[in-house]
């Protein structure tokens, strides 16, 4: 496994247009590897997702079975005459052994909170349809009602430090929520636009089951991984136990 971090140049205009269609970053992505990514469910997937940490730094991260060449992403959205490679790729595989239960961990995760509802308008013989939650609270629940089954668990704040009688109870927020609507491609015009939104949470979280919790890591938490959703990244606490 590998994780690579690759700095966008958004004052370009190819880069803000990979920005601005998850299809099109997808596209992107999947030919940087020479073979094409495996859809299995068994097999770790290429899971990536872009970061917008201040307005001058743009971060694509990747995390892949196999190490990618980002030398087409570095002439379409990076600093081609540049004397730097452009991108950094580090093996996963040693980070990933050295993971315990107990462990304590900052992260960060986008995914997609989605959940299944009842509409008068659904298809005949659909029972329900997706819908993305759009409350921080219900977004929230919806990571929190994942954590046992990915091999984690948020962590609770001392109650001196709940600044609300509930609500509040978790080392969790949501740094932001972008709603998204764009095409697929034309052999499939056909059918709908592709509608999501991508939620983006940072906390601290506690392994509890080291098996599981790599393979959240490696294959992705939740719906809509082919659009920058599912990707986890972990950097470390200060003073965790």
């Amino acid at each position: 496994m590998y994780l690579t971090r690759f700095r966008v140049n958004t004052g370009r205009s190819d880069a803000r247009q990979l920005l601005g269609s998850p299809h099109r970053m997808h596209g992107a992505v999947n030919m940087s590897f020479p073979t094409p990514p495996s859809r299995e469910g068994s097999v770790p997937r290429v899971l990536w997702r872009v970061d917008r940490n201040a307005t001058s730094e743009t971060i694509l991260y990747i995390v892949s079975p196999t190490r990618p060449d980002l030398t087409g992403l570095v002439q379409q959205a990076g600093w081609p005459a540049s004397d730097e490679p452009g991108w950094t790729t580090f093996a996963y595989e040693d980070f990933l052994a050295a993971l315990h239960p107990g462990d304590t961990w900052g992260f960060r995760l986008t995914a997609n909170p989605v959940h299944n509802i009842r509409h008068e308008y659904v298809k005949e013989g659909e029972r329900t349809k997706r819908a993305a939650h759009r409350t921080p609270r219900h977004q929230m629940e919806w990571l929190l009602k994942r954590q046992e089954q990915a091999g984690f668990e948020i962590v609770e704040k001392p109650v001196e430090r709940r600044l609300l009688p509930e609500g509040d109870a978790y080392e969790l927020i949501v740094r932001d929520q972008v709603p998204m609507r764009f095409r697929r491609p034309p052999a499939r015009a056909g059918k709908n636009d592709v509608q999501l939104t991508r939620v983006t949470f940072d906390g601290r979280l506690r392994i509890t089951d080291t098996a599981l919790f790599r393979r959240t890591l490696t294959h992705g938490l939740g719906k809509a991984k082919a659009y920058g959703c599912g990707l986890m990244t972990l950097a470390p606490v200060r003073g965790a136990a």
